[in-house]
């Protein structure tokens, strides 16, 4: 069980079982939501549990996607394309150990410029296909 929270607390989430390792995505809507690259894992519906889903706002960023925040503090928590059996949970959000290792990075042709990927780990122009 990993648990975690918005900034402020006013969201709350459980994630039964154990994390997949997250994905690091530069696209300009990540980058914009989160300020930076978006660090998320994607963890399946069935094992999510949000408390405090009342402060929690959602944002149509694209068609197919949706962003959750916190409307209280801003925290950025989630990214949900609701046609998958998955949701990406921020992993900022965790409290202590994830027990996991950085997967990939994706969209890095849209990385921002001041800084560099260097850490050795796959980079994707897109997404890849998942097994």
């Amino acid at each position: 069980m990993h648990s975690g929270s918005c900034l402020c607390g006013a969201v709350t989430l459980t994630v039964a079982g154990s994390l997949p390792n997250p994905n690091f995505c530069h696209c300009r809507m990540c980058r914009k939501h989160s300020g930076h690259h978006f660090a998320s894992t994607d963890v399946p519906r069935t094992a999510l549990t949000i408390v405090g889903e009342e402060k929690l706002t959602w944002f149509q960023s694209s068609e197919n996607v949706r962003r959750g925040f916190c409307s209280t503090c801003g925290s950025s928590l989630f990214w949900d394309r609701s046609d998958r059996g998955w949701i990406a949970v921020a992993m900022g959000a965790f409290d202590g150990p994830t027990e996991t290792t950085a997967n990939l990075h994706i969209y890095v042709a849209d990385k921002g410029d001041y800084y560099e990927i260097a850490d050795g780990l796959p980079q994707y122009d897109t997404v890849p296909p998942r097994d």
